[in-house]
């Protein structure tokens, strides 16, 4: 998914992930938060004879949030006596599909590694690359300087693997006040309503929808949330695992759906042909009524369409669905630390200055909005990026994107079908068809 950022596009927040075991790591005992990092460190410190590397992965954050990591990094090490830290960088889509694993099962493999929330944590947790945090975060104090919700997509069965950093909603649907105002329409709350509104704007000779799916990804999150809340959480994820095939009856009246805006008219014809960028112009120049995209559109209006009186809705529910109908669609990433490290407590100190105050303010002025109680300044931020931030925080069910949570081959195969569904040139039936087609040699 191109559009997820460290810093959510710079407005809405960021988040970390870090996990702890249980287990001790060389090292001793943690402190306070903020100003006690310090002393804490080199309590946790003394009494080496060895020198400590602290190893950290993840993909590029870019040159402003790599001279935030490298600053906390010196600060950590000026803190902590005979601990050095030690940075990996890779290209983003290098470290998602390949990197992460062959340093996870190198010589010299990460004590500490970036990582996306949800599937992709299940899947580390299951190698035995996570550690178990949920005693760590209780005793160190790190879990304290995070709102509960923060850890949403990083509890597997009731233990806790990730501290947060950043995310992003990936999907919900912006809409433009003025054209529902003067239509006399309303956020809608469940699916019949949303046709109905749909069926009154085109009425009155507004296109009710545009995207630009020419990247398969813009629908692709927007419909995969859509298809999870009909078939279920589970089925959803099964079916993107390859454990179960998308060609069933439930994924094909998901889909139903998906063909009948387009048989009805409410999504631009264009959807197919234009890219991201162009659809999120298109609505903010006030070509549509409604636009489906992640929370990052909050920076790209301000910009774009100061005077544009804009709002958002999450997907509404659906009558018979067997998903959660009041789920999100977000991702959730930051820092795990490995089940393997001998220096687990040394992680937990360097999570617990990355999270601090102190550090809030640097990764702010880099463009990121870190999500830690001292991170977040709701005076400072944009009403709709704070609702968005509180929507992912308060979520009852988080789901992952296609290509985010899940491996990149399937998450395209289903994009693709679902482009070819909501451009109206494949049937339900037809484009799952091919779609287990498609992914009949991945299977194991």
């Amino acid at each position: 998914m191109k559009k997820m950022t460290l810093g959510l596009a710079g407005v809405v927040l960021a988040m970390g992930v870090a996990g702890c075991s249980g287990n001790a790591g060389t090292g001793g005992g943690s402190g306070g938060e903020g100003g006690n990092t310090e002393n804490a460190g080199k309590a946790a410190s003394s009494g080496k004879d060895q020198a400590v590397t602290l190893r950290i992965a993840m993909g590029s954050p870019g040159e402003g949030l790599i001279k935030v990591w490298e600053d906390i990094g010196k600060q950590f090490e000026s803190q902590h006596e005979n601990v050095k830290v030690e940075f990996t960088y890779q290209d983003d889509d290098t470290y998602k599909f390949i990197g992460l694993t062959n340093l996870l099962s190198g010589k010299n493999a990460p004590d500490l590694y970036f990582e996306w929330a949800g599937e992709r944590l299940k899947k580390k947790v299951e190698d035995g690359f996570a550690a178990d945090l949920t005693e760590k975060l209780k005793s160190s104090g790190l879990g304290d300087m995070f709102e509960e919700g923060t850890f949403n997509g990083m509890v597997v069965d009731g233990k806790t693997y990730m501290i947060p950093t950043a995310g992003d909603v990936t999907n919900v649907m912006f809409y433009n006040k003025k054209m529902f105002a003067d239509q006399g329409l309303q956020p809608p709350a469940t699916w019949e309503e949303f046709l109905a509104l749909c069926e009154k704007l085109k009425a009155a000779g507004i296109t009710p929808i545009v995207t630009g799916n020419k990247d398969l990804w813009p629908a692709g999150n927007w419909i995969g949330h859509l298809l999870s809340r009909v078939v279920g959480e589970q089925a959803y994820s099964d079916a993107l695992q390859l454990k179960k095939p998308f060609n069933s009856p439930e994924f094909v009246t998901a889909y139903g759906y998906v063909q009948q805006l387009w048989d009805k008219g409410y999504v631009n014809d264009s959807a197919n042909a234009i890219a991201d960028n162009e659809g999120d112009m298109l609505f903010l120049n006030g070509r549509a009524a409604m636009h489906p995209i992640g929370s990052w559109l909050v920076s790209i209006a301000v910009e774009e369409a100061p005077e544009l009186e804009l709002g958002y809705f999450n997907l509404p529910s659906i009558s018979g669905g067997k998903g959660d109908q009041n789920s999100v669609i977000g991702v959730l990433n930051g820092m795990v630390i490995n089940k393997n490290s001998k220096h687990i407590d040394e992680a937990i100190e360097f999570m617990k200055l990355y999270s601090s105050a102190e550090s809030s303010k640097k990764l702010t002025d880099a463009g990121a909005v870190p999500i830690t109680k001292d991170g977040i300044d709701e005076s400072a931020m944009h009403p709709l990026s704070l609702s968005l931030n509180e929507l992912m925080q308060n979520a009852p069910t988080l789901v992952s994107p296609p290509d985010t949570g899940y491996a990149i081959e399937v998450a395209n195969a289903l994009n693709m079908a679902t482009s070819q569904v909501l451009g109206g040139v494949k049937t339900p039936e037809a484009a799952l068809e091919e779609l287990d087609r498609t992914v009949a040699p991945l299977k194991k």
